[in-house]
């Protein structure tokens, strides 16, 4: 009986000792949220009539695999209308770059040239020797009419001595009146040539001569910036269409946008899908995480990249590391479906713990309690 007072001494100590380490000890923090990753719903620009679908629900699919295919309709002969412009724009473009013909540019200088002799031609006058011909001419027709009034005059004699027939006389009459005619015409041509080619003829053939040369040099210096310009924007704009009708067909085969699973898609080929519409869902497991919300009062005892463990029903006993990366800015009253050790009406901050490992195993949705370590009231 002596050794039971030390016995129960010791034993009272070591009680006492227990229950004020177990009241200034932190215990450790879990609050509940759900599992979230990324939704995304896919779906095409265009939109159409749906000739393909490859993937069905709950598939794990890979960055780039097709998920459903469009019909093209009439988006192939628009492509190939859309080159041919291209392929026009991009001739007349070289075209006016290239300038014109060297053909083009001979055959002007030669219109030039033709124009300048005229000119000269022209200005030159009638030639010396044209003029002696005239007079020439000229001297012709006044003998003609010298011979044709002696005959007349021997005939008309002979007519009143009636010795001459009327056919004679006639025709003597007729000859020197052509021959007189003969020799005015001859006497004008000859005051033409003297008098020399008119101002109103050499102004003609200046002006033609200046026309001749400017087109020549318009030929020589090429088409003008202005239209080497717009034949540039011209195959800019063409380029553009051509891009514009590829992008549209590339959009009849959606494709994955990344490493996912098929969340909902409800397709079958002969389906009309609306343009810009979502026409599938998948959701991103590269990045999951838990939407969860820390009292107030353990606010303090929580910073951004702090390491946390999270624990899900569906695999008991096992943890998965996290990492806490987002802490709300303003506080909000407790949400009903979060379920901490405090009181619901106190105010909480929303927190996101990003999930590092298990993502092969873990689901959006799953109910999640994550473990916020030495964390204190």
């Amino acid at each position: 009986m002596r050794y039971l007072l030390p016995i129960s001494i010791v034993l009272a100590g070591g009680i006492v000792a227990w229950l004020s380490w177990r009241q200034g000890r932190q215990e450790p923090l879990f609050v509940s949220g759900l599992i979230e990753g990324y939704e995304i719903r896919v779906g095409s620009r265009v939109g159409g009539r749906i000739a393909e679908v490859r993937a069905d629900e709950g598939e794990t699919v890979s960055r780039g695999q097709v998920l459903f295919s469009i019909e093209p309709f009439d988006l192939h002969a628009e492509l190939a209308q859309a080159r041919a412009e291209l392929a026009a724009a991009a001739a007349e473009q070289a075209e006016k770059q290239a300038g014109y013909r060297k053909e083009e540019i001979e055959q002007a200088r030669a219109r030039r040239d033709r124009a300048g002799a005229t000119l000269q031609k022209l200005v030159a006058g009638p030639r010396p020797k044209e003029i002696e011909i005239a007079e020439a001419e000229v001297n012709v027709a006044e003998a003609n009419v010298e011979l044709a009034e002696s005959e007349f005059q021997r005939l008309s004699r002979l007519r009143e001595e009636a010795e001459a027939a009327r056919t004679e006389y006639d025709r003597a009459v007729r000859e020197l009146k052509a021959s007189r005619a003969e020799l005015l015409a001859a006497q004008h041509r000859l005051a033409l040539l003297q008098e020399g080619t008119r101002a109103e003829e050499i102004a003609e053939a200046r002006a033609a001569l200046a026309e001749a040369q400017h087109g020549l040099e318009l030929l020589q210096t090429g088409y003008r910036e202005e239209d080497v310009a717009q034949a540039a924007a011209r195959v800019a704009a063409g380029k553009a269409s051509v891009a514009a009708m590829e992008a549209r067909i590339e959009e009849l085969t959606v494709r994955a946008p990344c490493d996912c699973v098929v969340d909902a898609i409800d397709l079958r080929p002969g389906d009309l899908v609306a343009p810009n519409a979502p026409a599938a869902a998948l959701l991103d497991k590269s990045t999951l995480w838990v939407r969860a919300y820390v009292p107030e009062a353990h606010l303090g005892h929580v910073s951004i990249d702090q390491r946390v463990s999270v624990s899900v029903d569906s695999f008991a006993g096992r943890s998965f590391a996290a990492h806490l990366t987002f802490i709300a800015q303003e506080a909000e009253f407790t949400p009903r479906n979060v379920q901490t050790p405090e009181e619901r009406s106190k105010q909480v901050f929303r927190i996101k713990v990003t999930i590092d490992e298990g993502l092969d195993v873990l689901r959006p949705g799953m109910a999640a309690d994550v473990l916020l370590e030495d964390t204190a009231p």
